[in-house]
């Protein structure tokens, strides 16, 4: 099993409507990727109750199967459509954490 874990910062253009838009649809994309990707089990978007200290605006907390299954994940063209549509438009920066448990 692999914890595939995003951390994201929206741009700052951004009013704070349109921040909230922008989280949940990227929460609304990629949580509704399981049951269509192959080997993705559990994908948690969390956007709401972001304390100060925070650097970051939205979490992927995600549990795919393998390593393979991530990669495929990576690649799979309904991941690539929502990240294209939903995150990437909308994001300054990225940090990943892949590990296996």
């Amino acid at each position: 099993m692999v914890k595939h874990v995003i951390l994201w910062t929206l741009s700052p253009d951004l009013s704070d409507e349109q921040k909230q838009e922008v989280k949940t649809g990227i929460k609304q994309g990629l949580e509704g990727l399981v049951g269509r990707v192959p080997g993705l089990i559990e994908a948690t978007v969390h956007i709401g109750g972001r304390l100060d200290s925070s650097n970051a605006d939205v979490m992927l907390d995600s549990l795919l199967a393998s390593p393979e299954a991530l990669r495929g994940y990576a690649q799979h063209p309904d991941h690539v459509a929502v990240a294209n549509s939903k995150v990437r438009p909308y994001t300054v920066s990225r940090t990943c954490l892949d590990f296996e448990i």
